[in-house]
């Protein structure tokens, strides 16, 4: 079930006046109305794997709670382990079984030694990337004695599968989500209907914006030879609004239809293509996976700390895992490979965190300097993407050596006009709502409600037009 979908717009207000109407006042119902709902909509893509969420959920609550009775250092480790074998196993198998067989079998066929492993049909389950890192935060959180383990197995179920964010995030802590499953909740009016704007600019990005630069996107990158070196960049730049368009506006939906039941999470985007800084764009995009890896990972190997050569280590350690958990596959370890480079200057001279305020602030424009920062990290993202794009590396160095050539300064053969309508409005919309949580968070007191609504309706019209058939998320497939 997409987000996107008719299916989707029939489930959730079902959902949403079943949940408040029955179950009000009356948590244990409200949590378990929830779990149900989360576990039927995650049927609806494929009822077999909602036995790995169970799984993970019953591994996670029993390790939690046996962490909680011991003291001997030892066998908290042991239980620990038993966690992370158990679920990072799991996602090993599904996601990246073959990957490794393929590998391996090339690594010695490399050296003329002829070895096969068979691979499998496997079906990587959706969201499973998610889950399994939130599960897993709740496990070394107790573990480092940082939170209590909860008993009521219902909320717990509710925290590892609730629907808004299951199968693409945010990735949530069990320190700000779980409380929220334990704590009485009451309908309010105006988190709600700022929940609804959310949800309707969320669906913007997608509907307008990310699936219509799909359909650039996807014809450069498919032949990329039959196209000028200009519109390989035009063909480049879409993709780069695409996958914003198309993960920021999943989040931006799963936020608002969180906020519709009660619930806040924790803000995913907070408009990275305003970075001045490769850093500023990593502690702006995919907000919940990239503090995961630096909470759990960084900062354990030793951080920015120690030597310069540790330094360095774990830069690329947690740039390369980061695009592992993107996907088993070459290109994913390249991009991940190319921003640690970009990254590294930045960390050796200590000026990772310099920019930690909004770009202008206070301002309507941002200063010369500023907009060249931004243009040079936004070709920085915009050429690293061709390689989370393409389907090999090879493919992506066909492609960025399609874009280096005297045609690059050519007029691109491909410049749709509604797609340009759909960016422009956008980058405007964010960019005046910068400093706000999202780019619908309009402030009351500039502008009067007939403009507000002429908006709403405006952007409703634009997604009605351009809405055909679900495409899925990018992001599903992580």
């Amino acid at each position: 079930m997409f987000f996107n979908s008719l299916d989707f717009a029939l489930f959730l207000p079902v959902v949403f006046l079943l949940y408040w109407f029955i179950g009000r006042r009356q948590l244990y119902v409200q949590n378990l109305f929830l779990v149900l709902a989360s576990y039927f909509f995650y049927a609806c893509w494929d009822w077999r794997f909602l036995s790995l969420i169970f799984l993970s959920t019953l591994v996670d609550f029993t390790a939690g709670l046996a962490l909680s009775k011991q003291d001997e250092k030892w066998k908290r480790r042991t239980l620990l382990w038993c966690s992370i074998v158990c679920n990072v196993g799991i996602l090993g198998f599904f996601k990246y079984y073959n990957f490794f067989v393929q590998t391996f079998t090339e690594v010695f066929t490399l050296f003329g030694l002829r070895f096969h492993l068979a691979t499998l049909k496997l079906i990587l389950p959706v969201g499973i990337s998610f889950y399994t890192f939130q599960t897993l935060s709740y496990t070394i959180d107790i573990y480092r004695k940082q939170l209590k383990p909860t008993q009521d197995f219902i909320a717990f179920a509710g925290f590892v599968s609730f629907f808004p964010q299951l199968v693409a995030g945010p990735i949530e802590r069990a320190t700000n989500l779980l409380p929220q499953f334990l704590a009485d909740r009451t309908f309010n009016y105006a988190k709600a209907v700022d929940g609804m704007r959310q949800i309707l600019w969320g669906l913007f990005k997608k509907v307008v914006v990310a699936d219509n630069c799909a359909e650039v996107v996807n014809l450069t990158f498919s032949h990329p030879g039959d196209y000028s070196g200009s519109t390989l960049l035009l063909g480049a730049v879409f993709f780069a609004f695409q996958i914003y368009g198309d993960f920021s506006g999943y989040s931006d939906i799963a936020i608002g239809t969180a906020r519709l039941f009660g619930f806040e999470l924790k803000q995913n985007f907070s408009f990275p293509y305003f970075s001045r800084d490769i850093a500023e764009f990593w502690r702006r995009w995919h907000i919940s996976l990239s503090t995961w890896f630096r909470d759990y990972l960084y900062i354990p190997l030793g951080g920015s700390r120690g030597s310069t050569l540790n330094r360095v280590r774990n830069v690329f350690i947690i740039f390369i895992v980061s695009g592992f958990w993107h996907g088993a596959n070459w290109t994913f370890l390249a991009w991940g490979g190319l921003h640690a480079l970009c990254f590294l200057p930045l960390l050796l001279r200590h000026k990772n965190r310099v920019h930690l305020d909004v770009v202008a602030k206070g301002g309507a424009f941002p200063s010369p300097k500023e907009a060249l920062q931004m243009l040079l990290t936004f070709g920085i993202a915009t050429l690293a993407w061709v390689f989370f794009r393409a389907e090999s590396v090879h493919h992506a160095l066909a492609y960025l050596f399609g874009i280096f050539q005297r045609s690059l300064f050519s007029i691109p053969s491909l410049s749709p006009l509604h797609v340009w309508v759909g960016v422009v409005v956008m980058i405007i919309v964010e960019w005046t709502h910068r400093d706000q949580e999202h780019g619908l968070q309009l402030n009351h007191a500039r502008i009067g409600k007939p403009l507000r609504w002429f908006v709403y309706i405006l952007l409703l019209f634009s997604i009605a037009f351009f809405m055909g058939d679900a495409n899925p998320f990018i992001y599903f497939q992580f």
